[in-house]
């Protein structure tokens, strides 16, 4: 299934635990590239000065998009999850 929600420079958070790499759910990141068609996702993951501390691919089960404005009922690509 195709992840339409998820776009271009969106600000993420992993949901998964990824110890082989040292992050963990809550970390954020931001796609910096779309995979797969859609299904798959370069994530970057920088510190608080900006440096990059990890970029790899994730799947879009391991990922939400993180919003900065209140849902509307009218708005459906807030309504899946």
């Amino acid at each position: 299934m195709v992840n339409n929600l998820v776009k271009f420079l969106d600000v993420v958070a992993l949901i998964v635990d990824l110890p082989q790499y040292n992050l963990w759910r809550g970390q954020v990141g931001t796609v910096v590239e779309i995979l797969a068609n859609g299904t798959a996702f370069e994530v970057e993951f920088s510190d608080r000065n900006g440096r990059t501390y990890e970029s790899l691919g994730l799947r879009s089960d391991q990922i939400i998009v993180l919003r900065f404005e209140p849902a509307s009922s009218t708005n459906t690509e807030m309504a899946t999850a």
